[in-house]
Order: structure tokens, then C-alpha cells, then sequence
């Protein structure tokens, strides 16, 4: 776990923020794959982390349906599947992000606006370096912004519940673009759709936008049309 042996020279805050912090990235971006059994002893012995710490961080990460704890087996890392993706993360986010969408509208002002544009800018110097991991932060903290400027506390709160593992299938999903330019493209025209104003259009082209984006090696993960047949290269 590089990303562990990196960190924990050093950690910047508590100890157990760190270390989920550390673990969640780890997972998200494949250097912890689904099924690795996360021993209590030997992270601890890896970080220097004391077990205490160590067992809040695995029981933080399993309330983010990012690990499964077994009897007699401890802890592993659960994986996105395909069907998680097409029939629980998508649907959930349609029609969060259609009511958090509409409601922020009043609320984007130029320096919103402004914020947005930035992050798809960062989204394309990620697409450029080809750096999967900037792309997906940065399409991340896009959605973010505008669910939070939707001042609807609820919203805000299911999104923290879903954003692990939204996060998780991003860094899968990434890979399996023709071109991470695409990504970039695809928050240009929905953002464009947003400056018109009208919500219709918006709310149409939110949909459009989640479903849109293939998912696993190229399958939609959208209509159950879309996910019997291939995509590749989209």
C-alpha cells in the first residue's frame, strides 16, 4: 500500500483522519482491490498507527459501504459492481442531483459559475497528463459545489452518504474512456445546458450527463437497454 507508506511518515492530522483518509484513496483508485483483507496488526504495523485508531478507521470506512467486516475474518474491501452501479448509484443520483440542480439555479452566481469553469479546466489539464486521479476529484467537487449550493441539508447528506462510493466507480469508470477528454467535454455541455437557465433543459440534460458515462469496461449505466450492450471507446 504505497500510498499508506507515504503518508505515514508524516501524517498532517489526527491520526484516525488520516488513516481513512489514506485507506479511502487506496480503495477508490485500485491499489486496494475488492476482496483484500485489511488486518487490524498488520496496518498498525505498517503505519505506526496504534489498533485503537486502526479499528475506528476500518468501522468509519464500513459505515461508507467501502469495507465489510466478517465474524472471525475481520475486515475486506467491498467492491462497485456493475449492477450497484446501473441500479442503485445511478438512480440515487438522478434524481438527487435533478433536485439539487434545480434548486441551486437562484444560487450559481458568477463566482459559482466561475468555480465551475475552473474545475472543468483542471478536469482538462487532468485529461491532458492523463491523470485519472486529478480528473475524478475534480469532477467530484463539480457535482459537489452545485448540491451544496442547493442549500438542502438533506441533499448534502445523502450525497456524503453515496460520494465513496460514487468516488470508487469514477476511478474505474475513468480508464475505460476513448480519451479522458471526453469527461471534459461531457461537464462543458452540461454546463452550458446550466447557463441557460432553463430548467427543463437542465434537469434533462442532468439525466442525460449520469447516464451517459460508461461503466466497467464500456457498458452504459444507463436504461436496462444500455446495459445489455456493449459501448466501447465512449
Amino acid at each position: 500500500m504505497a500510498r499508506l507508506d507515504a503518508m505515514a511518515q508524516d501524517p498532517p492530522e489526527s491520526r484516525k483522519i488520516w488513516l481513512v483518509r489514506a485507506l479511502r484513496e487506496a480503495i477508490a483508485t485500485g491499489e486496494l482491490r475488492p476482496g483484500t483483507r485489511l488486518v487490524e496488526r498488520d496496518i498498525s504495523s505498517r503505519t505506526g498507527v496504534s489498533r485503537g485508531p486502526v479499528r475506528e478507521a476500518l468501522a468509519q470506512l464500513e459505515q461508507e459501504g467501502l469495507v465489510v467486516s466478517h465474524s472471525y475474518r475481520g475486515a475486506e474491501v467491498l467492491g462497485v459492481s456493475q449492477e450497484e452501479v446501473v441500479q442503485i448509484l445511478v438512480p440515487i443520483r438522478v434524481v438527487l442531483e435533478q433536485f439539487a440542480f434545480r434548486h441551486a439555479l437562484p444560487r450559481l452566481d458568477v463566482a459559482a459559475f466561475a468555480k465551475l469553469d475552473e474545475l472543468v479546466e483542471a478536469m482538462a489539464t487532468a485529461a491532458l497528463a492523463d491523470d485519472h486521479e486529478s480528473i475524478v476529484e475534480a469532477d467530484i467537487q463539480f457535482h459537489e459545489l452545485v448540491i451544496v449550493k442547493s442549500d438542502w441539508p438533506h441533499c448534502e447528506q445523502i450525497w456524503r452518504t453515496i460520494v465513496p462510493r460514487v468516488r470508487a466507480y469514477f476511478y474505474n469508470d475513468a480508464p475505460h474512456h476513448a480519451s479522458l477528454c471526453d469527461i471534459v467535454t461531457e461537464h462543458q455541455e452540461l454546463l452550458a445546458v446550466m447557463r441557460t437557465g432553463d430548467e427543463a433543459k437542465i434537469a434533462m440534460e442532468v439525466e442525460r450527463h449520469i447516464r451517459m458515462r460508461p461503466s466497467f469496461g464500456g457498458y452504459g449505466a444507463g436504461s436496462p437497454a444500455d446495459t445489455e450492450r456493449l459501448r466501447p471507446g465512449t
